[in-house]
Formats: structure tokens, sequence, C-alpha cells
């Protein structure tokens, strides 16, 4: 990274193709996906496919259509789904599933570690009568919020929609990182969960795209909710080539995002930041309410991109090697040697 170069760490999204991800895009066979017929497209679907050990699977412009999509095959007008208060599909995606789907969320309160209390989970399922919205659906998030669900928590949630008679969707927006983080490949991650939406367009490094996988009748259900909900793109294989190179060659490279959050943390915490414990590629950090503002701007104004907040969110991705890492924690240690939190009086 060039000594002046932009340090991003608002978030895994804003990375920029790499230079052999670019040339893959050029070349890549075209089609209309819309007829089925784009071969880069359906060679990404076959590839997500078979990574996930899946039946089926359906390129989408981003993870919101892909989730909402999913929720919306499993779910019919006035049926119910049970998912976590901090989980994307409830907090993040303006409410889709309620507004476009007639689905109603029941949602829980996620426990530290991001997951959900499977006993409350199965208090929350609706007995048979004609009262209540029909529970058909059990939704997880893996990660969230930089923190990873581990395999036996997983199996232990299918088993128990299994059980209870429930379809299951996991948004895997940062699933690679998950399973990089606790080194088990991502068909036995998932394995038992009729959907999962796999971004392309995070960790990963593609300009955008998330793939659907799951069994092939409820990809064909999410094939008509797509064309509900905007429909697919024309020639997409420009943008899924990206989708396959980064399949290809920025899966196992994830590990070094989260050696540099654990990089950044650590450098944070020597200047006595209150800081959680990364497990991925995002670190948290508690900044007093009045020094958010001066503090992004005064990182801006270093080269060092934040989003502002009491919690903040800082994450590490492909376009920030540790020479960034070092530049962010300088500029925080230049914040505070400038005196503007303490002559705020609010650190």
């Amino acid at each position: 990274m060039h000594q002046n170069a932009i340090v991003d760490l608002r978030s895994d999204t804003v990375t920029r193709p790499t230079p052999a991800m670019r040339a893959a895009m050029s070349i890549a066979e075209l089609g209309d996906d819309v007829f089925g017929d784009d071969p880069t497209v359906n060679r990404l679907q076959e590839r997500a496919a078979e990574l996930f050990g899946c039946e089926a699977a359906l390129f989408f412009p981003s993870g919101t259509q892909s989730n909402l999509a999913a929720l919306m095959s499993h779910c019919q007008r006035g049926d119910e789904v049970i998912v976590g208060q901090e989980a994307h599909t409830y907090r993040y995606e303006a409410g889709g599933g309620a507004v476009l789907g007639s689905i109603q969320p029941q949602p829980l309160a996620n426990l530290p570690d991001g997951s959900l209390n499977l006993g409350e989970v199965e208090s929350a399922i609706k007995p048979d009568d004609s009262h209540f919205a029909r529970t058909r659906l059990l939704a997880l998030e893996n990660s969230i919020g930089g923190r990873v669900l581990d395999r036996a928590y997983l199996h232990a949630a299918v088993e128990l929609a299994e059980r209870r008679g429930l379809a299951t969707h996991l948004d895997g927006a940062r699933i690679f990182n998950a399973a990089v983080k606790l080194g088990i490949h991502v068909k036995d991650l998932c394995r038992g969960f009729d959907t999962v939406s796999v971004c392309l367009s995070k960790g990963l490094g593609a300009p955008a795209g998330t793939v659907l996988v799951g069994r092939r009748d409820v990809i064909s259900r999410a094939r008509r909710m797509r064309k509900i909900l905007g429909g697919a793109m024309r020639q997409a294989g420009v943008i899924a080539a990206a989708g396959l190179y980064a399949i290809d060659h920025h899966v196992e490279r994830l590990a070094e995002d989260h050696a540099n959050a654990e990089r950044l943390a650590q450098g944070l915490g020597r200047l006595d930041f209150e800081v959680e414990p990364p497990q991925t590629n995002m670190v948290f950090v508690k900044i007093p309410k009045e020094a958010c503002a001066p503090l992004v701007e005064y990182l801006k104004a270093e080269g060092v991109l934040a989003l502002a907040g009491p919690r903040m969110r800082l994450c590490t991705h492909l376009d920030v090697d540790a020479a960034g890492i070092d530049r962010a924690v300088n500029a925080f240690a230049g914040f505070l040697a400038r005196g503007a939190v303490e002559s705020r009086g609010v650190l």
C-alpha cells in the first residue's frame, strides 16, 4: 500500500477489484441471464452449488435481495420467521420481509456470542392455532457482527428446526470468514440449511453479487421471487466472473484480514481504548459519544476512513495491509496526543 493511500476501515464492501480480477472480468463469456444463457453466470452458480454441497444456486445483485428472496421462498403471506434482533435480515434490510413478503418477524435477543438461545427459539414457535401466525422459518446469520457460530451450534439449530417442521435459512454474507476462522470447509459448516445466502462483495472482494444456494425446489421459487423483486441482470457474466475469481483466489487470504484485525485491536488496546477482542475481520472500539465526530474528522484528515459511533466498527479487508493498520493506529494515537479528546473532557 502506498504511504498516501486511503486506509478505508468503514466496511469490507469498499474493496476495488484487483488487476487480476479485472482481467477475468474483461474476458468473461457473456449471454443473457434472464434467458439463463450467460455461461459465466451459470458457471458461478454451478461452482457455488458444488462448493456448498447444494443442489442449485442463483445469482443476485445483492445480499439484501438474496435474503429477501429466500425468506419469500420459504414463507407464505402471514407466515412467521424466527430471527435475531441483531440479524441483518431483521435490522438492516428495511423490513423487506414484512413490507414485500407479508412475513411476520419474531425477533429474539442475540446472546453475547451472536447465537440465539435454542430453548427460546423452541418456545417462540407458535401452536397450530388460527389466532397465531404460522411459524415456518428459522433464520440465522454467520458470521454476525464479526462473531462466529460454530458447527456444533448450527447442527443443534438445524436439528431443532427439522424436529419442529421449520425450514432454515442462513445469512452467510461473511460465511467464508467464519469458515476460515474455524478451519472448516463451508460445505461442512453449512450442512443441513435449506438455503444459504453467500456474499461475494464483502471479504472476497468482488464489486457486487451474492449467490443463494440450496435445495433445487427452493431455488426454483427464489428465481420467481427474484423476478418479483426486480429481476435478473442481463449480461451479468461480467460481474459473475469477478465472483468466480474471488471464490478461487480470495478465500484463504481472509486469514490475513483476521490477523490485521488482531493487529489493529492490539494497537488500539495499547492506546487504552476499550476494544472488543476480534474473531474475524471486525474490530469494535468504544468511543465516548462526544468524541465520535471529532475523531472521525481527524482520522479522515490523516487518510483513515471510519464510521462514527460510540461502538465504532472497523473492518479489515484485502485493500488494507499491515502497513495500513499501523497508519490507522498512529492516526488514533495522533488524535489522543493532540489533546482533542482531553480538551473536551470526554476521556
